[in-house]
């Protein structure tokens, strides 16, 4: 990883809007300044699924537009 990374999404949770799985590119609604943007999506171990309505937690966010999520910790969950 590079030391000047943004990590100004890492620890948000986010709502599955796309299909996310190994091979595709889904997509996460995200809280991002002051409002709410899509963001395509992977899953940060690449073989994890989610499906649409789950929510998730951003591990890697690699500007513009693209996280890397995985499964909310059931601490985080309710």
């Amino acid at each position: 990883m590079h030391r000047n990374v943004d990590r100004s999404l890492t620890g948000k949770i986010g709502r599955v809007t796309g299909r996310i799985g190994p091979g595709t590119i889904g997509e996460v609604m995200l809280p991002f300044h002051g409002g709410t943007n899509a963001f395509f999506a992977h899953p940060f171990d690449g073989t994890s699924e989610f499906p649409v309505g789950d929510k998730v937690l951003v591990i890697y966010f690699e500007p513009p537009q693209t996280v890397y999520v995985d499964e909310l910790p059931e601490v985080l969950q309710g």
